[in-house]
């Protein structure tokens, strides 16, 4: 009983102890210091909302920025995928804002609703950098940079290539699969295509319809033209490659060759879309580059060094046209 008593006092004094050791070690307000001896982290906290990964190039992106902050000691990346809704990014991005985030990257799924919740991220200081599509809003300085692509040289690009394959004195009737409806890229790609067909009255665009940038919406789509026009269609114009790639499917399993029968056109420049080309399925690839992480972290350590970034940070890319160039390019592409 006595030596129950005695280890049961000896315990006791020992929890005291602790709690006495605890209490000196706690600050003014009553919490305790960081365990790096009250030195907060260096490290720049970047919150990016992505679209989704509805396609390869989105993929590539995701993995480019992923990769580029994600490993790096001088990053902290919170990553969100909205699946494509524009209401799950603007939850993220309230997220970002109450974390205290450096500095906010939102790869917009549409160009527009987005004047609230920057106004907060303005308002909390949070600076805003866009990548790979644009936004509309009245006042611009809702965000500080945009990197990426000038979607517009892009569909002007395919359609001046599309036109010197077929020929500037022939006749062609195309059908386009437009992108995500409301998204900038989709909007831009169009604009840029139908500036140069202006200019070509023999170039007429006799359906178009969105694919939503996927593969298996891009096949359904094109499977409903050639229901309806098969026999009329000269080419195909996709706004991405992975629309383009469903397309072909569907050309094939019409009785048709793609890249022969039907010319193919498409945007981005992944690898899948190269293969094609390799086997003629596909004509001309118009490059769009999602490997934005480097940029990006550039971006974001000259913001919280205090330095001046430009409104615009264009991306640097290229057109292949052919079988021999996509045979050429495709042992050095990353995505």
């Amino acid at each position: 009983m006595f030596k129950w008593k005695k280890a049961s006092i000896s315990l006791l004094v020992f929890i005291m102890a602790i709690f006495m050791l605890v209490g000196c070690n706690s600050n003014t307000n009553g919490k305790a210091e960081e365990t790096s001896g009250g030195k907060k982290s260096d490290k720049i906290v970047v919150g990016f909302s992505q679209i989704g990964a509805e396609s390869g190039w989105r993929t590539a992106e995701t993995k480019s920025i992923k990769e580029t902050l994600g490993n790096n000691p001088d990053f902290e990346l919170k990553f969100s995928d909205a699946q494509q809704k524009q209401e799950n990014q603007i939850k993220a991005i309230r997220n970002f804002i109450a974390q205290k985030v450096d500095v906010i990257a939102l790869a917009p799924v549409v160009e527009t609703g987005w004047e609230s919740i920057l106004q907060k991220a303005k308002d909390a200081k949070i600076p805003v950098i866009l990548l790979d599509r644009g936004i509309k809003v009245k006042d611009e300085s809702l965000y500080t940079s945009f990197i990426g692509s000038d979607f517009i040289l892009e569909g002007e690009n395919a359609a001046k290539e599309l036109i010197k394959l077929i020929g500037e004195d022939q006749k062609a009737n195309i059908v386009e699969l437009q992108g995500t409806v409301g998204a900038s890229a989709a909007n831009d790609r169009k604009t840029g295509f139908a500036n140069v067909l202006k200019d070509h009255p023999n170039f007429n665009i006799i359906k178009s319809q969105s694919g939503d940038f996927t593969r298996t919406k891009g096949k359904e789509v094109m499977e409903a033209f050639l229901k309806s026009d098969g026999k009329d269609i000269d080419a195909v114009y996709a706004h991405n490659d992975d629309m383009a790639i469903g397309a072909i499917q569907a050309i094939e399993e019409y009785g048709l060759k793609p890249g022969e029968d039907i010319k193919v056109v498409s945007i981005d420049g992944i690898k899948d879309a190269f293969e094609a080309a390799a086997q003629g399925k596909t004509n001309i690839i118009v490059e769009c580059n999602p490997l934005l992480g480097p940029q990006l972290a550039q971006a974001v350590k000259d913001l919280k060094a205090g330095k001046e970034i430009p409104r615009w940070i264009k991306t640097e890319e290229s057109v292949f046209v052919g079988k021999d160039a996509a045979e050429e390019a495709l042992p050095s592409r990353k995505y």
